[in-house]
Protein backbone atom coordinates (compact mmCIF):
# COMPACT_ATOMS: atom_id res chain seq x y z
CA UNK A 1 0.00 0.00 0.00
CA UNK A 2 1.21 3.26 -0.99
CA UNK A 3 2.14 5.96 1.60
CA UNK A 4 0.22 8.65 2.04
CA UNK A 5 3.18 11.26 3.10
CA UNK A 6 6.79 11.42 2.10
CA UNK A 7 9.45 13.98 3.72
CA UNK A 8 12.98 14.37 2.35
CA UNK A 9 15.74 16.39 3.77
CA UNK A 10 18.42 17.16 0.68
CA UNK A 11 21.83 19.36 1.51
CA UNK A 12 22.77 22.45 0.91
CA UNK A 13 26.05 22.08 -1.82
CA UNK A 14 29.29 24.27 -3.18
CA UNK A 15 29.48 24.69 -6.68
CA UNK A 16 31.71 25.66 -8.65
CA UNK A 17 34.78 25.33 -6.37
CA UNK A 18 37.18 27.65 -8.15
CA UNK A 19 37.82 27.27 -11.50
CA UNK A 20 34.72 24.71 -12.10
CA UNK A 21 31.94 27.14 -12.90
CA UNK A 22 29.04 25.08 -13.67
CA UNK A 23 31.37 22.18 -13.78
CA UNK A 24 32.00 21.08 -9.95
CA UNK A 25 30.17 20.76 -6.42
CA UNK A 26 30.11 18.82 -3.27
CA UNK A 27 27.07 18.23 -0.79
CA UNK A 28 27.20 19.46 2.58
CA UNK A 29 26.47 18.25 6.12
CA UNK A 30 23.93 19.51 8.60
CA UNK A 31 22.34 22.04 6.04
CA UNK A 32 19.37 21.96 3.41
CA UNK A 33 15.85 22.17 2.92
CA UNK A 34 12.73 19.51 3.38
CA UNK A 35 9.84 18.85 1.30
CA UNK A 36 6.53 17.10 2.54
CA UNK A 37 4.46 15.29 0.00
CA UNK A 38 1.40 14.03 -0.06
CA UNK A 39 -1.86 12.73 -1.97
CA UNK A 40 -4.00 15.27 -3.20
CA UNK A 41 -7.98 14.85 -3.76
CA UNK A 42 -7.09 17.53 -6.55
CA UNK A 43 -5.93 16.13 -9.93
CA UNK A 44 -2.89 18.84 -9.54
CA UNK A 45 -0.18 20.10 -7.94
CA UNK A 46 -0.52 22.89 -5.43
CA UNK A 47 2.03 24.77 -2.72
CA UNK A 48 0.18 24.44 0.86
CA UNK A 49 2.71 25.85 3.18
CA UNK A 50 6.19 27.44 2.76
CA UNK A 51 8.27 27.53 5.95
CA UNK A 52 11.25 29.78 6.50
CA UNK A 53 11.45 31.98 3.32
CA UNK A 54 9.65 35.01 4.84
CA UNK A 55 7.34 35.60 1.87
CA UNK A 56 9.73 35.50 -0.69
CA UNK A 57 9.21 32.23 -2.65
CA UNK A 58 5.82 31.41 -5.16
CA UNK A 59 3.36 29.42 -4.50
CA UNK A 60 2.83 29.57 -7.82
CA UNK A 61 3.52 25.83 -9.13
CA UNK A 62 4.56 27.44 -12.61
CA UNK A 63 7.35 29.02 -10.85
CA UNK A 64 8.69 27.30 -8.01
CA UNK A 65 11.57 25.35 -8.03
CA UNK A 66 10.38 22.36 -6.25
CA UNK A 67 6.71 22.08 -8.22
CA UNK A 68 8.27 22.56 -11.58
CA UNK A 69 10.39 19.82 -10.75
CA UNK A 70 7.72 17.61 -9.62
CA UNK A 71 5.74 18.92 -12.70
CA UNK A 72 8.05 17.69 -15.55
CA UNK A 73 8.99 14.53 -13.43
CA UNK A 74 4.74 13.65 -13.99
CA UNK A 75 4.90 15.25 -17.33
CA UNK A 76 7.46 13.25 -19.17
CA UNK A 77 6.28 9.61 -17.97
CA UNK A 78 2.73 10.70 -18.16
CA UNK A 79 1.40 10.49 -14.45
CA UNK A 80 -1.88 11.55 -13.90
CA UNK A 81 -2.05 12.37 -10.07
CA UNK A 82 -2.73 15.47 -7.67
CA UNK A 83 -0.19 16.20 -5.11
CA UNK A 84 0.30 19.03 -1.68
CA UNK A 85 3.33 20.12 -1.36
CA UNK A 86 4.94 21.24 2.11
CA UNK A 87 8.16 23.68 1.49
CA UNK A 88 10.28 23.91 4.35
CA UNK A 89 13.12 26.18 3.62
CA UNK A 90 16.44 25.88 6.16
CA UNK A 91 18.80 27.63 4.54
CA UNK A 92 19.18 31.12 2.87
CA UNK A 93 17.36 32.15 -0.22
CA UNK A 94 20.25 33.47 -2.37
CA UNK A 95 22.85 32.35 -0.17
CA UNK A 96 25.06 30.51 -2.89
CA UNK A 97 24.58 27.58 -1.22
CA UNK A 98 21.77 25.75 -3.71
CA UNK A 99 18.84 26.38 -1.50
CA UNK A 100 16.78 26.31 -4.81
CA UNK A 101 18.73 23.04 -5.83
CA UNK A 102 17.40 21.42 -2.90
CA UNK A 103 14.20 22.13 -2.67
CA UNK A 104 14.37 20.50 -6.42
CA UNK A 105 16.00 17.89 -5.70
CA UNK A 106 14.01 16.39 -2.08
CA UNK A 107 10.98 17.19 -4.41
CA UNK A 108 11.45 14.83 -7.33
CA UNK A 109 13.08 12.22 -4.33
CA UNK A 110 9.96 12.54 -2.42
CA UNK A 111 7.61 12.38 -5.04
CA UNK A 112 9.92 9.03 -6.60
CA UNK A 113 9.36 7.76 -3.36
CA UNK A 114 5.35 8.79 -2.46
CA UNK A 115 4.36 7.46 -6.10
CA UNK A 116 6.79 3.78 -5.66
CA UNK A 117 8.26 5.24 -9.24
CA UNK A 118 11.59 3.32 -8.40
CA UNK A 119 13.32 5.70 -10.89
CA UNK A 120 16.96 6.36 -10.01
CA UNK A 121 19.24 9.04 -9.32
CA UNK A 122 19.94 9.59 -12.82
CA UNK A 123 16.18 9.35 -14.38
CA UNK A 124 15.43 12.09 -11.33
CA UNK A 125 18.73 14.46 -12.54
CA UNK A 126 16.80 16.40 -15.39
CA UNK A 127 13.89 16.74 -13.70
CA UNK A 128 15.59 18.14 -10.58
CA UNK A 129 18.00 20.23 -13.02
CA UNK A 130 14.53 21.97 -14.50
CA UNK A 131 13.19 23.07 -11.48
CA UNK A 132 16.42 24.71 -10.30
CA UNK A 133 16.44 26.42 -13.54
CA UNK A 134 13.26 28.49 -12.64
CA UNK A 135 15.28 29.97 -10.09
CA UNK A 136 18.56 30.36 -12.06
CA UNK A 137 16.91 31.08 -15.46
CA UNK A 138 20.19 28.95 -16.77
CA UNK A 139 21.13 25.41 -16.92
CA UNK A 140 23.53 24.03 -14.94
CA UNK A 141 24.05 21.29 -12.38
CA UNK A 142 26.78 21.98 -9.80
CA UNK A 143 24.58 22.28 -6.84
CA UNK A 144 21.81 20.06 -8.20
CA UNK A 145 23.92 16.98 -9.23
CA UNK A 146 25.86 17.08 -6.12
CA UNK A 147 23.25 17.32 -3.48
CA UNK A 148 21.41 14.54 -5.43
CA UNK A 149 23.86 11.86 -5.87
CA UNK A 150 26.17 12.86 -2.56
CA UNK A 151 30.16 13.56 -2.91
CA UNK A 152 31.95 15.47 -4.62
CA UNK A 153 30.87 15.52 -8.60
CA UNK A 154 32.07 16.77 -11.81
CA UNK A 155 29.52 17.19 -14.92
CA UNK A 156 31.69 16.71 -17.73
CA UNK A 157 29.10 17.75 -20.30
CA UNK A 158 25.30 18.76 -20.43
CA UNK A 159 24.07 16.99 -23.68
CA UNK A 160 23.31 15.17 -22.19
CA UNK A 161 24.20 15.60 -18.69
CA UNK A 162 27.30 13.34 -17.74
CA UNK A 163 28.13 12.94 -14.08
CA UNK A 164 31.49 11.45 -12.62
CA UNK A 165 31.67 11.09 -9.14
CA UNK A 166 35.13 11.85 -7.43
CA UNK A 167 37.20 10.62 -4.90
CA UNK A 168 38.58 13.46 -2.61
CA UNK A 169 40.66 13.54 0.88
CA UNK A 170 38.64 11.82 3.33
CA UNK A 171 40.18 14.32 6.14
CA UNK A 172 39.34 17.35 4.02
CA UNK A 173 37.34 19.83 5.88
CA UNK A 174 34.67 22.98 4.58
CA UNK A 175 34.19 26.19 6.08
CA UNK A 176 31.26 28.10 5.21
CA UNK A 177 30.76 31.78 5.82
CA UNK A 178 27.23 33.35 4.73
CA UNK A 179 27.45 36.99 5.28
CA UNK A 180 23.73 37.89 5.50
CA UNK A 181 23.03 39.72 2.41
CA UNK A 182 21.20 38.32 -0.48
CA UNK A 183 22.84 37.51 -4.44
CA UNK A 184 20.28 35.96 -7.05
CA UNK A 185 21.98 33.36 -9.09
CA UNK A 186 20.62 34.95 -12.12
CA UNK A 187 21.75 38.12 -11.61
CA UNK A 188 25.22 37.40 -10.67
CA UNK A 189 24.94 35.57 -13.85
CA UNK A 190 24.41 38.56 -15.78
CA UNK A 191 27.21 40.08 -15.11
CA UNK A 192 29.39 37.54 -16.23
CA UNK A 193 31.43 38.17 -19.30
CA UNK A 194 30.20 36.33 -22.29
CA UNK A 195 33.55 35.30 -23.74
CA UNK A 196 36.94 34.89 -22.50
CA UNK A 197 40.04 35.16 -24.02
CA UNK A 198 42.12 32.01 -25.32
CA UNK A 199 44.85 32.42 -22.40
CA UNK A 200 42.05 32.68 -19.62
CA UNK A 201 40.56 30.12 -20.59
CA UNK A 202 43.66 27.52 -20.99
CA UNK A 203 44.57 28.64 -17.78
CA UNK A 204 41.06 28.04 -15.92
CA UNK A 205 41.46 24.31 -17.56
CA UNK A 206 44.68 23.82 -15.86
CA UNK A 207 43.12 24.70 -12.65
CA UNK A 208 40.13 22.63 -13.33
CA UNK A 209 42.31 19.66 -14.23
CA UNK A 210 44.97 20.24 -11.20
CA UNK A 211 41.80 20.30 -8.95
CA UNK A 212 40.12 17.13 -9.96
CA UNK A 213 43.72 15.28 -10.30
CA UNK A 214 44.61 17.32 -6.72
CA UNK A 215 41.80 15.35 -5.20
CA UNK A 216 42.45 12.57 -6.18
CA UNK A 217 46.09 12.19 -5.67
CA UNK A 218 44.99 13.98 -1.91
CA UNK A 219 47.99 16.37 -2.38
CA UNK A 220 47.03 19.12 -0.78
CA UNK A 221 49.18 21.29 -2.39
CA UNK A 222 47.93 21.06 -5.69
CA UNK A 223 44.50 21.46 -4.55
CA UNK A 224 45.46 24.81 -3.13
CA UNK A 225 47.53 26.28 -6.36
CA UNK A 226 44.30 25.01 -8.59
CA UNK A 227 41.53 26.37 -6.64
CA UNK A 228 41.54 29.56 -8.68
CA UNK A 229 38.77 31.19 -10.49
CA UNK A 230 39.66 33.33 -13.69
CA UNK A 231 36.30 33.94 -14.97
CA UNK A 232 33.22 33.87 -12.37
CA UNK A 233 35.14 35.47 -9.06
CA UNK A 234 36.65 38.67 -10.05
CA UNK A 235 33.07 39.70 -11.55
CA UNK A 236 31.11 38.23 -8.17
CA UNK A 237 33.68 39.42 -5.39
CA UNK A 238 32.64 42.97 -5.99
CA UNK A 239 28.70 41.91 -4.89
CA UNK A 240 30.44 40.97 -1.73
CA UNK A 241 31.28 43.46 0.78
CA UNK A 242 33.59 41.72 3.42
CA UNK A 243 35.51 39.31 0.40
CA UNK A 244 38.86 40.19 0.66
CA UNK A 245 39.02 40.36 4.44
CA UNK A 246 37.29 37.09 4.70
CA UNK A 247 39.57 35.24 2.53
CA UNK A 248 42.95 37.01 3.80
CA UNK A 249 41.19 35.97 7.41
CA UNK A 250 40.64 32.63 6.01
CA UNK A 251 44.31 32.35 4.44
CA UNK A 252 45.87 33.25 7.41
CA UNK A 253 44.60 30.88 9.50
CA UNK A 254 45.81 28.04 7.44
CA UNK A 255 43.01 27.66 4.78
CA UNK A 256 44.03 25.37 1.62
CA UNK A 257 42.35 27.89 0.02
CA UNK A 258 39.32 30.61 -0.07
CA UNK A 259 36.65 30.84 -3.19
CA UNK A 260 33.07 31.83 -3.19
CA UNK A 261 30.42 28.82 -3.20
CA UNK A 262 28.35 29.17 -6.77
CA UNK A 263 26.98 32.99 -7.01
CA UNK A 264 27.24 34.12 -3.46
CA UNK A 265 27.46 35.77 -0.87
CA UNK A 266 28.75 32.46 1.10
CA UNK A 267 32.40 31.48 0.86
CA UNK A 268 34.20 28.21 1.52
CA UNK A 269 37.39 27.66 2.79
CA UNK A 270 39.50 24.43 2.59
CA UNK A 271 41.53 22.48 5.49
CA UNK A 272 42.65 19.09 6.43
CA UNK A 273 41.67 18.85 10.36
CA UNK A 274 38.69 19.37 12.41
CA UNK A 275 40.75 21.93 14.32
CA UNK A 276 41.91 24.28 11.84
CA UNK A 277 38.42 24.24 9.96
CA UNK A 278 37.51 25.96 13.50
CA UNK A 279 40.37 28.53 13.57
CA UNK A 280 39.27 29.56 10.22
CA UNK A 281 35.75 30.11 10.93
CA UNK A 282 36.96 32.37 13.60
CA UNK A 283 38.85 34.38 11.80
CA UNK A 284 36.18 34.61 8.87
CA UNK A 285 33.59 35.42 11.29
CA UNK A 286 35.46 38.75 12.77
CA UNK A 287 36.10 39.94 9.09
CA UNK A 288 32.67 39.69 8.28
CA UNK A 289 31.81 41.48 11.60
CA UNK A 290 34.84 44.29 10.71
CA UNK A 291 32.42 45.10 7.82
CA UNK A 292 29.70 45.32 9.33
CA UNK A 293 27.93 42.25 8.55
CA UNK A 294 26.18 39.16 10.16
CA UNK A 295 27.27 35.97 9.27
CA UNK A 296 26.46 32.40 9.80
CA UNK A 297 28.97 29.70 10.35
CA UNK A 298 28.96 26.06 8.78
CA UNK A 299 31.57 23.50 9.24
CA UNK A 300 31.41 20.02 6.95
CA UNK A 301 33.12 17.30 5.98
CA UNK A 302 32.18 16.22 2.45
CA UNK A 303 28.43 14.91 2.42
CA UNK A 304 28.83 11.49 0.54
CA UNK A 305 24.79 10.31 1.41
CA UNK A 306 23.10 13.00 -0.43
CA UNK A 307 18.99 13.38 -0.01
CA UNK A 308 17.67 11.42 3.26
CA UNK A 309 14.31 9.77 3.36
CA UNK A 310 12.70 11.50 6.65
CA UNK A 311 9.08 9.88 7.16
Amino acid sequence: MKEKKVRVFAPASVSNVGPGFDLMGFALNGIGDEIELSFSKENSIRITKIVGENGKLPYDPQKNTATVAIESLLTKHKISVGLDVKIIKKMGIGSGLGSSAASAVAAVVAANELLELNFTKHQLLEHAVKGEMAASQALHADNVAPCLFGGFVLIRGYNPIDIVQIDYPKNLFCTIIYPQIEIKTSDARKILDKKVDMKTAVAQAGNAAGLIAGLLTKDFSLISRSIIDLIAEPKRAALIPCYNEVREAALSNGAINCNITGSGPSMFAFSNSKAKAKSIANAMKKAATKKGLQSKIYISKINDEGPLILK
